[in-house]
């Protein structure tokens, strides 16, 4: 078991913290808001912790849990405040074009930090200290957050703020004529989304011990919408299952492609992910157009018992 973990740690922390930026765009969707803004406050929680490591806190041993741990406060806050600030004029737009606006915000945020000094250009910053000796006890702290994401979720949906995103989700105009406010509302999942994003972001730039601007990109927009629409948008144990098969996608398409005898099509493989993400999204629309986790799966489990 020791040596399964020793070898498969990474990637079972990489998994864990996939599921929660699967969560990160799902709060965004439980209102119907199709935002793609996720990498971006991911990348500036990666960016807030690197830099805090590096530069402030920094530690001649091991990195003390505590400082990690004030890392991920203080980029959650910040990544929340950003979120309100580009919410507000952002969530006034639908649909695509909302989805157009977030990618530009990727983008920017992108851009930006290829020309600043502080966060290390286009070469990034690397050496950034570690808490933990090994990627498998990261899971000490992305398991606890990824249930306490989970937990929170679950009592959202069944709070009055839940059923309220659920009516903007179905019928804005309704849910306006009823009198909820659909711009707070949606602002307010949409800043859930992005704190939770900075946090993962903060976790992940010790987990990698490098950060730079890939890793706030249009890919991974595309990527984690991919969790999410072939997860599951209506649950949230759909982001959750997805985020963590398509994480792992890259290492078993990895896997067949060391074991197959093409060298054309091992070479496929390697380098087509986007390519097989982007086909299951159109696969996955057609005969799953809810996901493959829905609120009736759970239902008709229920009714059978």
């Amino acid at each position: 078991m020791a040596g399964f973990f020793d070898t498969y740690g990474f990637l079972i922390v990489s998994m864990v913290l996939g599921a929660m930026l699967g969560l990160s765009l799902y709060l965004p969707l439980m209102t119907g808001q199709l935002s793609l803004a996720s990498p971006g406050f991911y990348a500036l929680g990666g960016y807030i912790a690197a830099i805090l490591s590096t530069k402030v806190f920094t530690s001649s041993s091991v990195f003390p849990i505590p400082l990690l741990l004030l890392e991920m406060l203080i980029a959650g806050v910040a990544s929340g405040l950003l979120g309100i600030l580009v919410g507000i004029p952002a969530l006034r737009l639908r649909g695509i074009y909302l989805a157009i606006a977030t990618i530009a915000f990727v983008e920017v945020l992108r851009v930006i930090s290829l020309n600043l000094d502080i966060t290390g250009g286009a070469v990034g910053i690397f050496g950034i200290p570690q808490p933990f000796q090994t990627a498998i006890a990261y899971l000490w702290i992305a398991v606890p957050l990824l249930l306490i994401s989970m937990f929170f979720l679950y009592r959202l949906e069944r709070i009055r703020v839940g059923r309220a995103f659920a009516a903007i989700r179905e019928d804005e105009l309704a849910a306006d004529a009823m009198g909820i406010n659909p711009t707070h509302y949606k602002v307010l999942a949409f800043t859930l989304g992005a704190v939770l994003a900075g946090i993962v972001g903060a976790i992940s730039a010790h987990f990698l011990n490098t950060w730079n601007a890939r890793q706030g990109t249009f890919d991974a927009s595309i990527i984690y919408l991919t969790f999410v629409l072939i997860g599951g948008s209506k649950s949230f144990i759909g982001p959750v299952l997805g985020g963590m098969v398509f994480t792992a996608l890259p290492e078993v398409l990895r896997a067949i492609a060391d074991t197959s005898s093409s060298p054309l099509i091992a070479q496929f493989l390697r380098d087509s992910r986007l390519i097989i993400f982007g086909l299951l999204i159109v696969i996955g629309t057609i005969f799953f157009p809810e996901g493959l986790v829905t609120p009736d799966l759970f239902k008709r489990s229920r009714d059978r018992k």
